[in-house]
């Protein structure tokens, strides 16, 4: 007599599988989420740069119509309101210098709050300086 192997049809998945499969899942989920906040920081930081970019047109408008720069509160009077997509994680403020002898300056700088507070500040000037260039 002859013993035949007997095939069991298996449905599911053993522990040791569930386990590997959890390990290779940690182990990508691990190796992509910094790349995806860097990602993430950058694309918020685009955002800011836009707001800094109009804010400096707005300038010039202003500094053309009223032969001077207009402060944040000037701005915000205005009608001018930082995106929504940007609000959430950056502030603004003007510095304005004016003098007798020299054409009036402005310096815009970005803020960043909440999430984005490990960014670091970025700066935008009358003159089209932006700092700190590795950030633009």
């Amino acid at each position: 007599m002859e013993i035949s192997a007997v095939h069991l049809n298996q449905q599911g998945l053993t522990l040791v599988e569930l386990v590997v499969v959890m390990a290779i899942v940690g182990v990508l989920s691990a190796l992509a989420y910094p790349a995806y906040s860097q990602h993430v920081l950058k694309g918020r930081r685009v955002g800011a740069q836009a707001a800094a970019m109009d804010i400096a047109s707005r300038e010039h408008q202003f500094l053309m119509a009223d032969r001077s720069y207009a402060s944040a509160t000037t701005l915000q009077s205005s009608g001018y309101n930082l995106p929504t997509s940007v609000s959430p994680y950056y502030t603004y403020s003007i510095a304005l210098t004016a003098s007798a002898t020299a054409p009036p300056t402005f310096l815009i700088t970005m803020t960043p709050i909440n999430s984005q507070a490990s960014d670091g500040t970025l700066t935008l000037s009358s003159e089209g300086v932006k700092a700190p260039t590795d950030r633009w």
